[in-house]
């Protein structure tokens, strides 16, 4: 399992759960010196950075690029797979596809968390998960293209009333046939709608292709009150190799935050790559 470590590049999100903000390079600088593995990046748009800046400073650092998130879309211009409007979901397929291409260019998957939206009011949870099925299964498409799986994620209850849980998003996608979606789990989402962390893990298996790594609160992995022993365990049972990224509030502050993400990613998982 490879470490990893959240950079944020939207003003709008600041009191969001990512380590590390604003200047890339130099986050970059600290992730590499603390001995992460890899980054995990949320930007404005696809074209907030070039890439190939972002693979020089790869290459620089010695990381790679996890995952990029999606999330601005929903936050900066209102875009969700399963709004009612039809114009509004054909330009969310449309900005995230961007930032597959984008990430793409650097090995990278993108996460569709946020942009998958909410049942509307006045409409039936079938028909928004119908359009959330018909966005995933175009954007499947667009992934098997760009050789890049896709990740989507089940968030809380508080968050979006569509999936919540690792079982249900096993089951949605399986209904889906696709081939390059898998599912992100996120330990503090997980925290609030799992009965067990570690038998969903087992249960969801393969369908697993990425991990959010924060405790219960959200603060960084051993601030909180998360078992990560027996959530450890169960992704070496189930044969992870995938990234543990730390998609947590930078608690007390980035520097802190980072620290406490690294020496709980090796106390849980070693210290190095495998």
């Amino acid at each position: 399992m490879k470490s990893c470590v959240t950079i944020a590049l939207v003003p709008d999100i600041k009191t969001g759960p990512w380590i590390y903000w604003d200047d890339l390079e130099i986050s970059m600088a600290k992730a590499a010196k603390l001995g992460f593995d890899a980054i995990e990046l949320f930007t404005p748009s696809a074209d907030t950075i070039s890439s190939s800046w972002l693979l020089e400073l790869t290459r620089r650092f010695g990381l790679t690029v996890a995952a990029v998130g999606t999330g601005a879309g929903k936050v900066l211009h209102g875009l969700t797979l399963t709004d009612p409007d039809p114009q509004i979901r054909a330009k969310a397929v449309a900005f995230i596809a961007d930032m597959m291409s984008f990430g793409a260019t650097v090995g990278a998957p993108a996460i569709i968390g946020s942009m998958q939206g909410n049942v509307a009011p006045g409409t039936e949870k079938v028909q928004a998960l119908g359009w959330l099925a018909d966005g995933l299964t175009t954007l499947d498409q667009t992934a098997q293209k760009l050789g890049v799986p896709l990740i989507y994620e089940p968030l809380n209850r508080y968050e979006t009333n569509l999936i919540n849980d690792l079982q249900a998003g096993v089951d949605f996608i399986r209904s889906l046939g696709t081939k390059q979606v898998v599912l992100l789990a996120d330990l503090f989402h997980m925290n609030i709608e799992e009965a067990s962390l570690a038998d969903s893990i087992r249960a969801a298996g393969s369908y697993i292709g990425h991990v959010h790594f924060a405790d219960s609160n959200r603060r960084p992995i051993g601030l909180g009150h998360t078992s990560m022993d027996s959530v450890a365990a169960a992704l070496r049972e189930i044969g992870y190799s995938g990234y543990i990224s730390a998609e947590a509030f930078p608690y007390p502050d980035p520097d802190r935050a980072a620290q406490q993400t690294i020496r709980s990613f090796q106390t849980y998982f070693g210290p190095s790559s495998t």
